[in-house]
């Protein structure tokens, strides 16, 4: 009897040991390249862990438990676990991402916000950039009437403007103020990392870029009519051929070092 119990002592040990969590190492499979900070929890145990910036996590967990993994761009998936799973070096989730197809997305800058609904200005009145102001104040840009008859209703300003090159200047000086506000709306639009990753332009080149799709005619038609679908549509060939310019150059800056 007594060397039946202690073999019952010396086996108890182990049952409990069983029965213990054990440390679950695992990584989220997917197409997604966002896997920082997905939520890993036992719903079992009620504890919990969050993936690094490569999609690895830690958790403490054992066998039938039930682990989920959620989070905003990836759809959320549930693992029970198994045996051999604690046998492997890496148990390996895949996570679906959530894509939700558009017709059209529109580009909407605030409207609630601005000078009409503040009362600093009349409803309907046409508003102007400081380019096109200036245009107008050389008395070229429509702005205001004036009438002169004879040489077409241009006024003395805008004819004195005219002869000496300002006009000609102010102009130069408007199609510049357009492309830089392109520019600046593309950059808040997309963010940096669209560029570097979703259309795979160097961080060198970023800036090139910017300068080579405003030239784009189809391209600025498409950002005028807040059509966000064909601007990302646009983008897409336009990285493409900025890619292979690009690359040109280089291969031609080679050619003349030699």
């Amino acid at each position: 009897m007594t060397k039946y119990l202690l073999l019952l002592f010396t086996c108890f040990p182990f049952v409990v040991l069983s029965q213990n969590d054990s440390t679950i190492n695992g990584k989220i499979v997917s197409e997604s390249s966002l896997l920082e900070g997905i939520h890993v929890i036992n719903l079992s145990s009620n504890n919990g862990a969050v993936t690094d910036s490569r999609g690895y996590f830690q958790i403490k967990a054992k066998v039938s438990d039930t682990l989920q993994f959620s989070a905003i761009n990836l759809k959320a998936t549930q693992h029970i676990l198994k045996e051999n799973d604690f046998s492997t070096d890496l148990l390996l989730i895949k996570m679906e991402s959530l894509i939700t197809e558009l017709e059209e997305v529109a580009i909407i800058n605030y409207k609630s916000i601005n000078a009409v609904a503040l009362g600093i200005v009349p409803a309907n009145q046409r508003t102007y950039t400081p380019a096109e102001r200036k245009l107008a104040a050389a008395g070229d840009f429509k702005w205001y009437s004036p009438l002169l008859i004879p040489l077409g209703g241009m006024s003395v300003d805008g004819l004195i403007n005219s002869i000496s090159g300002r006009t000609s200047m102010l102009k130069k000086e408007l199609v510049v103020e357009r492309k830089e506000i392109l520019q600046a709306k593309t950059s808040d639009y997309f963010d940096r990392k669209y560029f570097t990753e979703t259309l795979n332009i160097p961080e060198d080149y970023v800036d090139g870029f910017l300068f080579y799709i405003v030239e784009n005619e189809k391209y600025t038609r498409a950002m005028k009519d807040k059509n966000k679908t064909m601007a990302t549509f646009i983008l897409s060939e336009l990285a493409s051929e900025y890619l292979k310019l690009k690359e040109s150059e280089l291969l031609k800056n080679k050619q003349n070092e030699k």
